[in-house]
């Protein structure tokens, strides 16, 4: 494998460029050492990072930090492409048509001849129309049959309550919700007292699943809502340890009640 120094050193190229960098990244000879020993599987968990940067520097509303994530998260699918068209796969090419033909089809009222004014409703359901279509011709029959096993478990169990619903498997009142979850509480704590530890971790993720379908018909997102919490837990109970520490005190010799009686300061002092 050979490559273009020039098209590397020209700051004007764009894709082409980061193209040819990343093939010379991985040339046998001149190439980088790292670069050359990685796979699709060795760098699937850069690619997952990367996409959590992206949405981290989105949060924090910091646009400077958005460019360069999304520059890395840009270069894990430059880097993924250049092993596949190593592997006589597919190339970058085949990536930029496959996606630009799918957003076509899945976009008729759009790129086709169909009607825009549709309803949000009505949208979703020709949009999953069109998915049983792309599923049916890759064989998979099933509802649920495409939803990513690896994403985290709340996204993806926000993701199939939403797939199935779309097909009208679920609950039309959020009371009925709601109950599901009391019934679900109920169960758990049964298990605890009488079933085994496998029962119990059963248990409690029917719960998980419970509250994220009551999160979704609020309108929430179950893993944006806990991703605020646990930024808000970590300033609050920042706030005890630097509260005791300042006292020239340590964490583990303070009693609860006096890490209580903090806590409840940081929520007033960090309310804004």
């Amino acid at each position: 494998m050979s490559f273009d120094e020039n098209l590397i050193n020209n700051p004007s190229k764009g894709m082409p460029r980061l193209l040819e960098i990343m093939r010379a990244l991985r040339d046998p000879e001149k190439g980088c050492p790292w670069d050359i020993e990685q796979n699709f599987k060795t760098i699937a968990p850069y690619t997952v990072e990367e996409a959590y940067e992206v949405a981290d520097a989105i949060e924090r509303e910091n646009w400077e930090d958005l460019k360069n994530e999304l520059g890395d998260l840009l270069l894990q699918t430059v880097y993924h492409t250049q092993i596949a068209e190593e592997e006589n796969l597919f190339n970058f090419n085949d990536v930029i048509n496959q996606i630009s033909e799918k957003m076509i089809q899945r976009h008729p009222h759009v790129f086709g001849e169909e009607n825009r004014n549709k309803s949000a409703s009505q949208q979703i359901k020709d949009w999953e129309t069109i998915k049983a279509k792309e599923r049916a011709q890759k064989n998979q029959t099933g509802v649920l049959d495409d939803v990513a096993i690896n994403l985290p478990a709340l996204v993806r169990s926000l993701k199939l309550q939403k797939r199935a619903a779309r097909v009208g498997f679920d609950w039309p009142d959020i009371l009925q919700v709601l109950e599901k979850i009391d019934e679900e509480t109920r169960e758990l704590v049964e298990a605890k007292q009488h079933l085994s530890q496998d029962k119990i971790n059963e248990e409690f993720g029917d719960l998980l699943f419970s509250i994220v379908n009551l999160g979704r018909h609020l309108g929430v997102d179950s893993e944006e809502a806990l991703k605020k919490t646990n930024r808000k837990f970590t300033e609050r109970f920042r706030f005890i340890e630097d509260s005791i520490s300042s006292r020239g005190l340590k964490l583990e010799e303070t009693p609860l009640e006096e890490m209580e009686d903090l806590w409840q300061i940081s929520k007033k002092a960090l309310s804004n």
